[in-house]
């Protein structure tokens, strides 16, 4: 397992695992990001990361993405 923040632009990826607080899991998971659901790396702008996560674009930061497994 690594981190969203090591993933390749363009190569899609499984979630395996969500990490952080309670809230931070919560939240992502209202996002869309769930175990086991597929993300693909869109961009990487000044260490934010755009994914595709369920037919929609969506921009977290870096810190966040820190916390989703692949």
């Amino acid at each position: 397992m690594m981190p969203l923040t090591f993933a390749t632009v363009g190569e899609e990826i499984l979630i395996k695992r969500i990490g952080g607080s309670p809230e931070v899991r919560t939240h992502l998971e209202n996002l869309g990001f769930v175990a086991g659901s597929p993300v693909t790396v869109i961009n990487t702008i000044g260490g934010n990361v755009i994914v595709k996560v369920k037919e929609s674009r969506i921009a977290i930061s870096r810190e966040m993405a820190q916390k989703i497994l692949v």
